[in-house]
């Protein structure tokens, strides 16, 4: 199991999570649906299921770059902890898992399904023939509140638009700033990446550029739906983080760069989540007072 959950990075869940949950309850608190415990169990085990068939199958297809490279030579397929036909077959249960979950929750989710896995699954194949491959990894974690609201309504709305609009611009800009560090392999293997095809400093100015509208998708919410003052504390304290993170990283010091990756942005999600939930709770029970601008 340790060796799995090695393969797969489980820790990094801490960024689509979040979302998950605030897509469910922003259903929740704004629809007459219901809460349902199934559902909740439902969405959070597809959450793991994608996540899981995404990132066994990134690690499977990019087997022999990742051994070519001193960052990545440790992962658990070139270092031979996991076999590449057991990573296979990880990826290929977790999505047969995941498909399975979404026709017990509703038909929509599971007519998507598929398309959901195209997306996640194929953001690997898309650093071998386009620098975007930063937006399609962006795209992916960006179905997370979407299908959560799916999940508890099987009906679209715009509130959840804005949150995944957020995840995707937000997500873009910190790979970049990840990808920084393979700026010089990733030309010599002839990969694509932003910072390959950009170069350090102009790679960094596209990342803040998407942290930006990553910034205005988050406050959009306040424009079509009641918030609480909380709601506010948690804009000011995603984008925060969102600053931070780029005082951390400079194109001639990229020694912060995990800590960039990994602290701040599981910050910004967890803590943004939670006060998002903690502002429905209290202003659904009268307890802050709500605003609709």
């Amino acid at each position: 199991m340790k060796k799995y959950l090695s393969l797969v990075t489980f820790t990094h869940t801490i960024f689509a999570m979040p979302f998950a949950f605030i897509g469910f309850f922003l259903a929740v608190t704004t629809t007459n649906h219901t809460f349902e415990w199934p559902k909740l169990l439902m969405m959070v085990l597809c959450m793991i299921c994608a996540r899981n068939s995404a990132m066994a199958f990134n690690r499977y297809l990019d087997r022999d770059i990742d051994a070519k490279n001193p960052r990545t030579q440790q992962r658990d397929i070139p270092a031979g902890r996991i076999s590449a036909t057991n990573a296979l077959i990880f990826t290929l249960v977790n999505c047969a898992l995941f498909i399975g979950i979404t026709w017990f929750i509703n038909s929509l989710c599971f007519y998507l399904s598929p398309v959901a896995l195209l997306v996640v699954l194929g953001y690997s194949a898309t650093k071998r023939f386009t620098a975007l491959c930063h937006l399609v990894l962006g795209l992916g974690l960006s179905l997370a509140p979407i299908g959560a609201y799916l999940v508890v309504t099987g009906e679209f709305a715009l509130t959840p638009v804005f949150f995944s609009l957020s995840v995707l611009c937000w997500v873009s800009g910190f790979d970049i700033i990840y990808a920084l560090q393979d700026e010089d392999f990733d030309r010599s293997q002839k990969l694509h990446s932003i910072p390959a095809y950009l170069g350090k400093v102009r790679a960094l100015n596209l990342s803040t550029f998407l942290h930006v509208l990553s910034a205005v998708f988050i406050v959009m919410p306040v424009f079509v739906t009641q918030v609480g003052v909380l709601y506010y504390v948690g804009i000011l304290f995603f984008c925060t983080m969102l600053v931070y993170q780029h005082l951390l990283v400079k194109p001639s010091d990229l020694s912060r760069v995990n800590f960039a990756f990994m602290t701040t942005n599981g910050m910004a999600s967890v803590v943004f989540a939670v006060l998002f939930l903690l502002d429905r709770f209290l202003s659904a029970h009268g307890i802050l007072t709500a605003f609709h601008i």
